[in-house]
Protein backbone atom coordinates (compact mmCIF):
# COMPACT_ATOMS: atom_id res chain seq x y z
CA UNK A 1 0.00 0.00 0.00
CA UNK A 2 1.88 3.65 -0.98
CA UNK A 3 0.77 6.65 0.62
CA UNK A 4 -1.59 7.06 -2.03
CA UNK A 5 -2.98 3.63 -1.09
CA UNK A 6 -6.80 3.25 -0.80
CA UNK A 7 -7.58 2.12 2.48
CA UNK A 8 -10.91 2.45 4.55
CA UNK A 9 -10.84 5.59 6.19
CA UNK A 10 -12.27 9.09 5.10
CA UNK A 11 -10.28 9.94 2.32
CA UNK A 12 -8.82 6.81 1.00
CA UNK A 13 -7.07 8.71 -1.99
CA UNK A 14 -4.53 11.11 -1.88
CA UNK A 15 -5.99 14.82 -3.69
CA UNK A 16 -3.06 14.68 -5.90
CA UNK A 17 -3.40 10.81 -6.97
CA UNK A 18 -4.92 11.45 -10.72
CA UNK A 19 -7.10 8.53 -9.69
CA UNK A 20 -8.59 10.27 -6.67
CA UNK A 21 -12.45 9.53 -7.00
CA UNK A 22 -12.10 6.93 -9.19
CA UNK A 23 -12.92 9.40 -12.26
CA UNK A 24 -9.53 10.96 -12.77
CA UNK A 25 -8.69 14.74 -12.62
CA UNK A 26 -10.52 14.66 -16.66
CA UNK A 27 -13.44 13.15 -14.59
CA UNK A 28 -12.80 10.11 -16.87
CA UNK A 29 -11.12 6.61 -16.40
CA UNK A 30 -7.90 6.00 -18.79
CA UNK A 31 -8.72 3.88 -21.69
CA UNK A 32 -6.76 0.93 -22.77
CA UNK A 33 -4.81 2.31 -25.40
CA UNK A 34 -5.56 5.88 -24.62
CA UNK A 35 -2.83 7.97 -23.00
CA UNK A 36 -3.01 8.41 -19.46
CA UNK A 37 -3.73 11.58 -17.48
CA UNK A 38 0.11 10.77 -16.84
CA UNK A 39 1.26 10.68 -20.42
CA UNK A 40 1.43 6.94 -20.32
CA UNK A 41 4.69 7.47 -17.95
CA UNK A 42 4.18 5.28 -14.72
CA UNK A 43 4.01 7.33 -11.73
CA UNK A 44 6.58 7.25 -8.91
CA UNK A 45 5.62 8.24 -5.22
CA UNK A 46 8.17 9.15 -2.52
CA UNK A 47 9.29 5.93 -0.41
CA UNK A 48 7.59 3.33 -2.43
CA UNK A 49 9.53 1.02 -5.11
CA UNK A 50 8.91 1.64 -8.30
CA UNK A 51 6.73 -1.10 -9.89
CA UNK A 52 7.32 -2.29 -13.60
CA UNK A 53 3.81 -1.78 -14.89
CA UNK A 54 2.79 1.20 -17.15
CA UNK A 55 -0.42 2.79 -17.01
CA UNK A 56 -0.16 2.29 -20.88
CA UNK A 57 0.02 -1.75 -20.93
CA UNK A 58 -2.45 -3.56 -18.43
CA UNK A 59 -2.74 -6.47 -20.63
CA UNK A 60 -0.45 -8.12 -19.02
CA UNK A 61 -1.01 -10.76 -15.49
CA UNK A 62 -4.70 -11.18 -14.28
CA UNK A 63 -6.52 -8.01 -13.71
CA UNK A 64 -9.90 -7.82 -11.20
CA UNK A 65 -12.07 -5.40 -10.86
CA UNK A 66 -12.06 -2.59 -8.17
CA UNK A 67 -14.32 -4.55 -5.10
CA UNK A 68 -12.07 -5.61 -2.17
CA UNK A 69 -11.81 -2.61 0.36
CA UNK A 70 -13.27 0.02 -2.46
CA UNK A 71 -16.01 1.56 -2.48
CA UNK A 72 -18.30 3.29 -5.35
CA UNK A 73 -18.05 6.56 -5.93
CA UNK A 74 -20.53 9.11 -8.30
CA UNK A 75 -18.90 9.24 -12.30
CA UNK A 76 -18.86 12.66 -13.36
CA UNK A 77 -18.03 14.05 -16.40
CA UNK A 78 -15.42 16.33 -17.92
CA UNK A 79 -17.05 19.68 -16.83
CA UNK A 80 -17.74 18.05 -13.26
CA UNK A 81 -21.18 17.36 -14.09
CA UNK A 82 -22.92 14.05 -12.48
CA UNK A 83 -23.40 10.96 -15.24
CA UNK A 84 -26.02 8.73 -14.28
CA UNK A 85 -26.68 5.22 -15.96
CA UNK A 86 -29.46 5.68 -17.67
CA UNK A 87 -27.14 8.34 -19.76
CA UNK A 88 -23.64 6.73 -19.71
CA UNK A 89 -22.46 4.06 -22.02
CA UNK A 90 -19.20 2.30 -22.19
CA UNK A 91 -18.11 2.55 -25.66
CA UNK A 92 -14.65 1.06 -25.83
CA UNK A 93 -14.14 -2.62 -24.65
CA UNK A 94 -11.27 -3.09 -22.21
CA UNK A 95 -9.42 -6.28 -22.71
CA UNK A 96 -7.29 -8.20 -20.54
CA UNK A 97 -4.22 -11.13 -21.59
CA UNK A 98 -3.83 -14.40 -19.74
CA UNK A 99 -7.84 -14.33 -18.49
CA UNK A 100 -11.47 -14.04 -18.99
CA UNK A 101 -11.33 -10.17 -20.06
CA UNK A 102 -14.72 -8.66 -19.06
CA UNK A 103 -16.23 -6.52 -21.53
CA UNK A 104 -18.77 -3.60 -21.59
CA UNK A 105 -19.84 -2.66 -25.12
CA UNK A 106 -22.80 -0.10 -25.01
CA UNK A 107 -23.90 -1.58 -21.66
CA UNK A 108 -25.94 0.49 -19.95
CA UNK A 109 -26.80 0.47 -16.41
CA UNK A 110 -30.28 1.86 -15.69
CA UNK A 111 -31.81 2.30 -12.40
CA UNK A 112 -34.87 0.74 -11.20
CA UNK A 113 -37.71 3.09 -10.32
CA UNK A 114 -36.91 6.35 -11.46
CA UNK A 115 -33.24 5.91 -10.91
CA UNK A 116 -33.13 3.80 -7.74
CA UNK A 117 -33.17 0.02 -7.49
CA UNK A 118 -35.74 0.01 -4.77
CA UNK A 119 -33.25 -0.66 -2.19
CA UNK A 120 -32.29 3.50 -2.08
CA UNK A 121 -28.90 2.23 -2.98
CA UNK A 122 -26.83 2.57 -5.87
CA UNK A 123 -26.02 -0.12 -8.06
CA UNK A 124 -22.96 -1.14 -8.32
CA UNK A 125 -20.27 -0.12 -11.00
CA UNK A 126 -17.36 -2.72 -11.95
CA UNK A 127 -13.97 -0.48 -12.17
CA UNK A 128 -11.21 -1.68 -14.01
CA UNK A 129 -7.84 -2.64 -11.72
CA UNK A 130 -4.64 0.18 -11.00
CA UNK A 131 -1.87 -1.37 -12.10
CA UNK A 132 0.08 -0.29 -9.54
CA UNK A 133 -2.53 -0.86 -6.98
CA UNK A 134 -1.00 -3.94 -4.90
CA UNK A 135 -4.77 -4.14 -3.75
CA UNK A 136 -5.72 -4.70 -7.53
CA UNK A 137 -4.91 -8.31 -7.72
CA UNK A 138 -7.79 -9.67 -5.69
CA UNK A 139 -10.59 -10.89 -7.92
CA UNK A 140 -13.73 -10.15 -6.01
CA UNK A 141 -15.80 -6.88 -7.66
CA UNK A 142 -18.31 -4.50 -5.79
CA UNK A 143 -21.36 -6.32 -5.06
CA UNK A 144 -20.70 -9.62 -5.02
CA UNK A 145 -18.64 -10.93 -1.12
CA UNK A 146 -17.42 -7.08 -0.41
CA UNK A 147 -19.27 -4.86 2.57
CA UNK A 148 -20.86 -1.86 1.29
CA UNK A 149 -19.09 1.07 3.48
CA UNK A 150 -21.24 3.71 2.63
CA UNK A 151 -24.24 1.96 3.14
CA UNK A 152 -23.97 2.29 6.97
CA UNK A 153 -25.89 5.09 9.05
CA UNK A 154 -21.58 5.94 10.33
CA UNK A 155 -19.98 5.90 7.14
CA UNK A 156 -18.41 9.16 5.63
CA UNK A 157 -19.61 10.74 2.52
CA UNK A 158 -18.09 9.54 -0.68
CA UNK A 159 -15.66 12.11 -2.22
CA UNK A 160 -16.10 14.62 -4.65
CA UNK A 161 -13.56 15.79 -7.74
CA UNK A 162 -11.92 18.91 -6.69
CA UNK A 163 -13.90 21.07 -9.07
CA UNK A 164 -16.79 20.60 -7.06
CA UNK A 165 -15.87 20.69 -3.54
CA UNK A 166 -16.74 22.46 -1.25
CA UNK A 167 -14.74 24.31 2.15
CA UNK A 168 -16.13 22.68 5.25
CA UNK A 169 -18.27 25.74 7.27
CA UNK A 170 -16.36 26.42 10.13
CA UNK A 171 -19.02 26.18 13.55
CA UNK A 172 -20.66 29.54 14.04
CA UNK A 173 -19.56 31.59 16.94
CA UNK A 174 -21.93 32.19 19.63
CA UNK A 175 -21.65 34.42 23.22
CA UNK A 176 -23.08 30.67 24.65
CA UNK A 177 -20.75 29.69 27.40
CA UNK A 178 -20.75 25.56 27.69
CA UNK A 179 -20.02 25.47 31.17
CA UNK A 180 -17.10 23.68 32.97
CA UNK A 181 -19.02 20.12 32.36
CA UNK A 182 -20.63 20.85 28.48
CA UNK A 183 -17.37 22.00 26.68
CA UNK A 184 -13.73 23.95 26.81
CA UNK A 185 -13.57 26.88 29.12
CA UNK A 186 -13.03 30.20 26.62
CA UNK A 187 -9.83 31.16 28.45
CA UNK A 188 -8.40 28.14 27.40
CA UNK A 189 -9.82 27.57 24.01
CA UNK A 190 -7.98 28.86 21.06
CA UNK A 191 -8.38 31.51 18.82
CA UNK A 192 -9.31 34.94 19.69
CA UNK A 193 -6.24 36.83 20.17
CA UNK A 194 -4.71 39.63 17.88
CA UNK A 195 -1.51 37.82 17.48
CA UNK A 196 -2.99 34.53 16.77
CA UNK A 197 -4.81 36.21 13.78
CA UNK A 198 -1.63 38.03 12.61
CA UNK A 199 -0.23 34.64 12.17
CA UNK A 200 -3.20 33.50 10.13
CA UNK A 201 -2.53 32.75 6.56
CA UNK A 202 -4.02 34.62 3.49
CA UNK A 203 -6.28 31.36 2.90
CA UNK A 204 -6.81 31.02 6.49
CA UNK A 205 -8.43 34.57 6.37
CA UNK A 206 -10.46 33.89 3.31
CA UNK A 207 -11.90 30.98 4.49
CA UNK A 208 -12.85 33.07 7.60
CA UNK A 209 -14.54 35.66 5.93
CA UNK A 210 -16.49 32.99 3.95
CA UNK A 211 -17.61 31.18 6.83
CA UNK A 212 -19.01 35.38 8.29
CA UNK A 213 -16.69 34.71 11.52
CA UNK A 214 -15.55 38.47 12.08
CA UNK A 215 -13.48 40.49 14.41
CA UNK A 216 -16.21 42.40 15.79
CA UNK A 217 -17.33 39.18 17.28
CA UNK A 218 -14.67 38.11 18.19
CA UNK A 219 -14.05 41.28 21.07
CA UNK A 220 -16.57 39.22 23.44
CA UNK A 221 -14.66 36.23 23.89
CA UNK A 222 -11.74 38.40 23.93
CA UNK A 223 -12.62 40.79 26.72
CA UNK A 224 -13.82 37.32 28.91
CA UNK A 225 -10.31 35.72 28.42
CA UNK A 226 -8.70 38.81 29.46
CA UNK A 227 -11.12 38.51 32.64
CA UNK A 228 -10.21 35.17 32.70
CA UNK A 229 -6.59 35.53 32.84
CA UNK A 230 -6.64 37.86 35.35
CA UNK A 231 -8.82 36.14 37.67
CA UNK A 232 -6.38 33.24 37.28
CA UNK A 233 -3.38 35.61 37.90
CA UNK A 234 -5.20 36.59 41.59
CA UNK A 235 -5.84 32.83 42.49
CA UNK A 236 -1.81 32.16 41.31
CA UNK A 237 -1.15 35.53 43.66
CA UNK A 238 -3.73 34.60 46.81
CA UNK A 239 -2.50 30.61 46.66
CA UNK A 240 1.16 32.04 45.82
CA UNK A 241 0.90 34.44 49.23
CA UNK A 242 -0.88 31.65 51.32
CA UNK A 243 2.11 29.07 50.60
CA UNK A 244 4.60 32.13 51.47
CA UNK A 245 2.89 33.13 54.77
CA UNK A 246 2.53 29.03 55.62
CA UNK A 247 6.42 28.58 54.91
CA UNK A 248 6.89 31.48 57.17
CA UNK A 249 5.23 31.10 59.95
CA UNK A 250 6.05 27.26 60.12
CA UNK A 251 9.76 28.17 59.86
CA UNK A 252 9.40 30.57 62.69
CA UNK A 253 7.35 27.69 64.35
CA UNK A 254 10.23 25.01 63.60
CA UNK A 255 12.62 27.66 65.01
CA UNK A 256 10.64 28.38 68.17
CA UNK A 257 9.79 24.70 68.61
CA UNK A 258 12.98 23.13 67.61
CA UNK A 259 15.67 25.87 66.75
CA UNK A 260 17.71 27.45 69.09
CA UNK A 261 17.25 30.75 70.45
CA UNK A 262 19.23 33.62 68.95
CA UNK A 263 21.56 34.47 71.75
CA UNK A 264 24.85 36.69 71.87
CA UNK A 265 28.46 35.00 73.36
CA UNK A 266 30.54 36.20 76.44
CA UNK A 267 29.65 38.37 79.47
CA UNK A 268 28.94 41.48 77.77
CA UNK A 269 30.34 45.09 78.00
CA UNK A 270 29.69 48.63 78.96
CA UNK A 271 27.16 49.30 81.96
CA UNK A 272 23.70 49.11 82.14
CA UNK A 273 20.90 49.62 84.38
CA UNK A 274 17.88 47.78 84.52
CA UNK A 275 14.94 47.94 86.74
CA UNK A 276 12.55 44.60 87.13
CA UNK A 277 9.10 45.24 88.67
CA UNK A 278 7.93 43.21 91.35
CA UNK A 279 5.94 39.82 90.54
CA UNK A 280 7.63 39.84 86.90
CA UNK A 281 8.32 36.56 85.40
CA UNK A 282 10.80 35.19 83.58
CA UNK A 283 9.31 36.29 79.93
CA UNK A 284 8.94 39.71 81.57
CA UNK A 285 12.08 39.91 82.68
CA UNK A 286 13.65 38.75 79.49
CA UNK A 287 12.02 41.76 77.77
CA UNK A 288 13.27 44.14 79.80
CA UNK A 289 16.87 42.40 79.46
CA UNK A 290 16.03 42.98 75.70
CA UNK A 291 14.89 46.50 75.61
CA UNK A 292 18.24 47.60 77.02
CA UNK A 293 20.61 45.21 74.84
CA UNK A 294 21.68 42.91 77.76
CA UNK A 295 20.65 39.89 76.01
CA UNK A 296 19.79 39.47 72.00
CA UNK A 297 15.84 37.33 72.36
CA UNK A 298 14.12 36.75 75.17
CA UNK A 299 13.79 32.90 74.61
CA UNK A 300 17.16 32.49 75.51
CA UNK A 301 16.91 34.22 78.85
CA UNK A 302 14.45 32.38 79.48
CA UNK A 303 15.72 28.90 78.37
CA UNK A 304 19.09 30.09 80.92
CA UNK A 305 17.22 30.97 83.52
CA UNK A 306 15.46 27.50 83.56
CA UNK A 307 18.14 25.84 82.91
CA UNK A 308 19.82 27.57 86.30
CA UNK A 309 18.99 26.06 89.70
CA UNK A 310 19.08 29.20 91.42
CA UNK A 311 17.23 31.05 88.25
CA UNK A 312 13.95 31.45 89.66
CA UNK A 313 15.51 33.43 92.68
CA UNK A 314 15.77 36.40 90.60
CA UNK A 315 13.79 39.65 92.75
CA UNK A 316 12.39 42.72 91.53
CA UNK A 317 15.10 45.70 91.97
CA UNK A 318 17.42 46.86 89.90
CA UNK A 319 20.86 45.51 88.18
CA UNK A 320 23.97 47.07 87.22
CA UNK A 321 24.23 44.46 83.98
CA UNK A 322 26.44 44.68 80.89
CA UNK A 323 25.27 45.32 77.16
CA UNK A 324 25.61 41.99 74.49
CA UNK A 325 25.89 39.41 77.44
CA UNK A 326 24.82 35.84 76.90
CA UNK A 327 21.95 34.93 78.65
CA UNK A 328 23.52 32.53 80.99
CA UNK A 329 25.91 35.07 82.01
CA UNK A 330 22.99 37.63 82.28
CA UNK A 331 21.72 35.10 84.50
CA UNK A 332 24.57 34.31 86.55
CA UNK A 333 25.06 38.08 87.37
CA UNK A 334 21.79 38.83 88.14
CA UNK A 335 21.98 36.29 91.09
CA UNK A 336 25.24 37.78 92.29
CA UNK A 337 23.97 40.64 95.34
CA UNK A 338 26.78 42.89 94.21
CA UNK A 339 25.02 43.50 90.89
CA UNK A 340 21.94 44.08 92.31
CA UNK A 341 21.42 48.55 92.42
CA UNK A 342 18.26 48.96 94.46
CA UNK A 343 17.15 51.27 97.22
CA UNK A 344 15.56 49.83 100.24
CA UNK A 345 13.39 51.63 102.02
CA UNK A 346 12.12 50.59 105.83
CA UNK A 347 8.41 50.64 107.54
CA UNK A 348 8.96 53.74 109.90
CA UNK A 349 11.88 55.79 107.85
CA UNK A 350 10.94 59.61 107.47
CA UNK A 351 10.65 61.30 104.62
CA UNK A 352 14.29 62.81 105.22
CA UNK A 353 15.88 59.41 105.14
CA UNK A 354 14.37 58.49 101.85
CA UNK A 355 15.78 61.85 100.37
CA UNK A 356 19.00 61.34 101.74
CA UNK A 357 19.36 57.97 100.51
CA UNK A 358 18.22 58.44 96.98
CA UNK A 359 20.84 61.26 96.69
CA UNK A 360 23.47 58.47 98.00
CA UNK A 361 22.66 56.04 95.25
CA UNK A 362 22.36 58.63 92.07
CA UNK A 363 25.35 59.82 93.65
CA UNK A 364 24.13 63.07 93.42
CA UNK A 365 24.89 66.33 95.91
CA UNK A 366 22.79 66.16 99.45
CA UNK A 367 19.92 68.38 99.84
CA UNK A 368 19.21 67.70 95.94
CA UNK A 369 16.38 65.09 95.79
CA UNK A 370 14.51 66.98 98.87
CA UNK A 371 14.62 70.44 96.65
CA UNK A 372 13.07 68.12 93.84
CA UNK A 373 10.14 66.64 96.44
CA UNK A 374 9.69 70.31 97.73
CA UNK A 375 9.08 71.79 94.16
CA UNK A 376 8.08 68.88 91.98
CA UNK A 377 5.51 67.15 94.43
CA UNK A 378 2.27 67.88 92.30
CA UNK A 379 3.42 66.33 89.63
CA UNK A 380 4.69 62.95 91.38
CA UNK A 381 1.15 61.08 91.42
CA UNK A 382 -0.43 62.17 94.88
CA UNK A 383 -3.84 61.38 95.45
CA UNK A 384 -6.27 63.85 95.20
CA UNK A 385 -6.92 63.75 99.42
CA UNK A 386 -3.27 63.96 99.71
CA UNK A 387 -2.12 67.18 101.08
CA UNK A 388 -5.36 68.89 102.69
CA UNK A 389 -3.92 70.73 105.85
CA UNK A 390 -1.99 73.77 104.98
CA UNK A 391 0.26 72.78 108.01
CA UNK A 392 1.48 70.29 106.52
CA UNK A 393 5.22 69.94 106.49
CA UNK A 394 5.96 67.77 103.61
CA UNK A 395 3.39 66.37 101.18
CA UNK A 396 5.59 63.65 100.57
CA UNK A 397 5.05 61.76 104.09
CA UNK A 398 3.58 58.80 104.09
CA UNK A 399 3.95 58.24 100.12
CA UNK A 400 6.81 57.07 99.95
CA UNK A 401 6.04 53.34 100.63
CA UNK A 402 8.37 50.98 102.06
CA UNK A 403 9.57 48.70 99.94
CA UNK A 404 12.71 47.82 97.23
CA UNK A 405 13.37 50.42 94.24
CA UNK A 406 15.21 50.52 91.85
CA UNK A 407 17.76 53.85 91.87
CA UNK A 408 21.28 53.86 89.79
CA UNK A 409 23.62 56.69 89.03
CA UNK A 410 22.09 58.35 85.86
CA UNK A 411 18.44 58.09 87.21
CA UNK A 412 16.84 61.32 87.87
CA UNK A 413 15.49 61.35 91.68
CA UNK A 414 11.66 61.85 90.24
CA UNK A 415 11.77 58.92 88.91
CA UNK A 416 12.78 57.26 91.90
CA UNK A 417 10.17 58.96 93.87
CA UNK A 418 7.56 58.49 91.30
CA UNK A 419 8.04 54.82 91.88
CA UNK A 420 7.50 55.15 95.26
CA UNK A 421 4.47 57.05 95.23
CA UNK A 422 2.75 54.71 92.48
CA UNK A 423 3.74 51.99 95.76
CA UNK A 424 1.74 53.33 97.94
CA UNK A 425 -1.17 54.96 95.86
CA UNK A 426 -1.46 50.92 94.87
CA UNK A 427 -1.65 50.12 98.10
CA UNK A 428 -3.75 52.42 99.31
CA UNK A 429 -6.58 52.15 96.98
CA UNK A 430 -6.86 48.38 97.77
CA UNK A 431 -7.74 48.82 101.15
CA UNK A 432 -10.44 51.55 99.94
CA UNK A 433 -8.95 54.43 103.39
CA UNK A 434 -12.17 56.16 102.60
CA UNK A 435 -14.76 53.56 103.94
CA UNK A 436 -12.01 52.92 106.43
CA UNK A 437 -11.96 56.00 107.65
CA UNK A 438 -15.48 56.63 108.14
CA UNK A 439 -16.06 53.66 110.05
CA UNK A 440 -13.16 54.36 112.67
CA UNK A 441 -14.72 58.08 113.03
CA UNK A 442 -11.94 59.87 111.21
CA UNK A 443 -12.37 62.75 109.15
CA UNK A 444 -10.41 61.75 106.00
CA UNK A 445 -8.35 59.04 104.48
CA UNK A 446 -4.82 61.08 105.74
CA UNK A 447 -5.55 60.75 109.28
CA UNK A 448 -5.67 56.90 108.39
CA UNK A 449 -2.43 56.95 107.13
CA UNK A 450 -1.41 59.76 110.15
CA UNK A 451 -2.53 57.00 112.73
CA UNK A 452 -0.67 54.44 111.29
CA UNK A 453 1.99 57.01 110.85
CA UNK A 454 2.37 56.80 114.79
CA UNK A 455 1.63 53.70 115.21
CA UNK A 456 4.79 52.62 113.35
CA UNK A 457 6.63 55.46 115.07
CA UNK A 458 5.72 53.99 118.75
CA UNK A 459 5.45 50.31 118.30
CA UNK A 460 7.99 48.01 118.97
CA UNK A 461 6.89 44.88 118.03
CA UNK A 462 4.22 43.55 115.90
CA UNK A 463 1.78 42.43 119.25
CA UNK A 464 2.32 46.40 120.45
CA UNK A 465 0.98 47.83 116.99
CA UNK A 466 -3.13 46.74 117.48
CA UNK A 467 -2.58 48.25 121.45
CA UNK A 468 -0.94 50.89 119.99
CA UNK A 469 -4.08 51.55 117.80
CA UNK A 470 -6.36 51.38 120.23
CA UNK A 471 -4.58 53.83 122.30
CA UNK A 472 -4.66 56.48 119.89
CA UNK A 473 -8.77 56.26 119.51
CA UNK A 474 -8.89 55.98 122.88
CA UNK A 475 -7.46 59.72 123.56
CA UNK A 476 -9.13 60.60 120.03
CA UNK A 477 -12.30 59.99 121.94
CA UNK A 478 -14.49 63.30 123.20
CA UNK A 479 -15.77 61.03 126.28
CA UNK A 480 -11.85 60.93 126.62
CA UNK A 481 -10.94 62.41 130.48
CA UNK A 482 -8.24 61.07 131.13
CA UNK A 483 -5.97 63.07 128.88
CA UNK A 484 -8.37 65.09 127.32
CA UNK A 485 -8.09 64.51 123.68
CA UNK A 486 -4.47 65.22 123.86
CA UNK A 487 -2.41 62.41 122.36
CA UNK A 488 0.86 63.43 124.11
CA UNK A 489 3.60 60.97 122.32
CA UNK A 490 7.26 61.95 122.04
CA UNK A 491 7.33 60.79 117.91
CA UNK A 492 5.61 63.91 117.24
CA UNK A 493 7.60 66.28 118.71
CA UNK A 494 11.07 64.48 117.49
CA UNK A 495 9.48 64.63 114.01
CA UNK A 496 9.22 68.21 114.36
CA UNK A 497 12.86 68.89 115.24
CA UNK A 498 13.98 66.05 113.16
CA UNK A 499 15.31 64.25 115.73
CA UNK A 500 14.70 60.78 118.00
CA UNK A 501 15.33 61.20 121.31
CA UNK A 502 13.84 59.19 124.33
CA UNK A 503 15.14 61.75 127.21
CA UNK A 504 12.96 65.13 126.31
CA UNK A 505 12.41 67.11 129.20
CA UNK A 506 8.57 68.51 130.38
CA UNK A 507 9.45 72.38 129.95
CA UNK A 508 11.28 71.65 126.41
CA UNK A 509 7.88 70.25 124.95
CA UNK A 510 5.33 72.27 126.97
CA UNK A 511 6.86 75.30 125.85
CA UNK A 512 6.64 74.23 121.60
CA UNK A 513 3.11 75.41 120.18
CA UNK A 514 3.96 73.77 116.51
CA UNK A 515 1.16 72.00 115.59
CA UNK A 516 3.12 68.57 115.72
CA UNK A 517 3.83 69.03 118.98
CA UNK A 518 0.50 66.38 119.89
CA UNK A 519 1.49 67.53 123.83
CA UNK A 520 -0.20 71.22 123.38
CA UNK A 521 -2.53 70.46 120.32
CA UNK A 522 -5.13 68.26 120.66
CA UNK A 523 -6.23 65.56 118.05
CA UNK A 524 -4.02 64.34 115.71
CA UNK A 525 -0.50 66.14 113.55
CA UNK A 526 -1.87 67.88 110.21
CA UNK A 527 -0.45 64.74 108.81
CA UNK A 528 1.69 61.58 108.68
CA UNK A 529 5.05 61.77 110.95
CA UNK A 530 6.57 58.72 108.89
CA UNK A 531 5.98 56.44 106.18
CA UNK A 532 4.22 53.33 107.93
CA UNK A 533 4.76 49.50 106.44
CA UNK A 534 1.96 46.89 106.05
CA UNK A 535 1.83 45.90 109.61
CA UNK A 536 1.26 49.05 111.05
CA UNK A 537 -1.74 50.29 108.39
CA UNK A 538 -3.60 47.02 109.52
CA UNK A 539 -2.99 47.67 112.64
CA UNK A 540 -4.56 51.20 112.38
CA UNK A 541 -7.44 49.25 110.43
CA UNK A 542 -8.26 46.62 113.00
CA UNK A 543 -7.47 48.33 116.72
CA UNK A 544 -7.76 46.00 119.75
CA UNK A 545 -10.67 46.66 122.00
CA UNK A 546 -9.33 46.23 125.84
CA UNK A 547 -9.60 49.56 127.12
CA UNK A 548 -5.41 50.53 127.11
CA UNK A 549 -5.00 53.92 126.90
CA UNK A 550 -1.62 54.44 128.67
CA UNK A 551 1.67 52.70 127.41
CA UNK A 552 5.39 53.50 128.22
CA UNK A 553 8.54 51.79 127.06
CA UNK A 554 10.25 50.60 130.04
CA UNK A 555 13.25 49.43 128.83
CA UNK A 556 13.60 52.55 126.62
CA UNK A 557 14.08 50.61 122.91
CA UNK A 558 11.95 47.86 122.58
CA UNK A 559 9.70 47.07 125.38
CA UNK A 560 6.47 48.67 125.91
CA UNK A 561 4.11 48.21 128.47
CA UNK A 562 0.34 49.42 128.78
CA UNK A 563 -1.83 50.30 131.17
CA UNK A 564 -5.70 51.23 131.73
CA UNK A 565 -5.60 53.97 134.46
CA UNK A 566 -3.40 56.79 135.68
CA UNK A 567 -2.18 54.70 138.32
CA UNK A 568 -1.00 51.78 136.30
CA UNK A 569 0.32 54.45 134.24
CA UNK A 570 2.60 55.95 136.74
CA UNK A 571 3.88 52.69 138.14
CA UNK A 572 5.14 52.05 134.12
CA UNK A 573 6.72 55.69 134.80
CA UNK A 574 8.80 55.12 137.73
CA UNK A 575 9.92 51.83 136.29
CA UNK A 576 10.90 53.26 133.24
CA UNK A 577 13.06 56.08 135.39
CA UNK A 578 14.79 53.02 137.02
CA UNK A 579 15.84 51.65 134.27
CA UNK A 580 17.08 54.58 132.71
CA UNK A 581 18.63 56.59 135.35
CA UNK A 582 16.06 59.46 134.29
Amino acid sequence: MTEYGRGPGSEPWHPEDPLFGDVGWEGQQAQVGQQSSYGGQPQHYPEQPQQPQQYGDWGHGQQADYGQAQQQYQVYDAQGNPQYPDQQQWADQQQYADQSHQQYVDQQQQYQQGGWDGTATHAHVPYAADPVDPYGQQAAAYGEQQPDFYGTPDAYPPPEPPSRRRTEPEPEHTDWDPGPDQGEHAFFAGGGDDDDEADDEPGDRGRRGKGGKGKGKDKGGKERKRRNGCACLVVVMVFGGGLAGVGYFGWHFYQNRFGSAPDYAGDGTGSVSVTIPKGAFGSDIGQKLKEAGVVKSVDAFVVAQSQNPDGKKIQAGVFLLKKNMSAASAVKLMLDPTSQDNLIVAPGWRNAQVYAAIDKKLQVSDGTTKAVATKEYKSLGLPGWANDNKDIKDPLEGFLFPGTYGAAKGMKPETVLKQMVAQANDKYSAIDLAAKAKGLNLENPLQVITVASLVQAEGKTHEDFRKMAEVVYNRLKTTNDQTNRYLQFDSTFNYLKGQSKIHISESEINSNKDPYNTYTTKGLPPGPIDNPGDEALAAALNPTHDGWIYFVATDGENKTEFAKTYAEFQALKEKFNATSGN
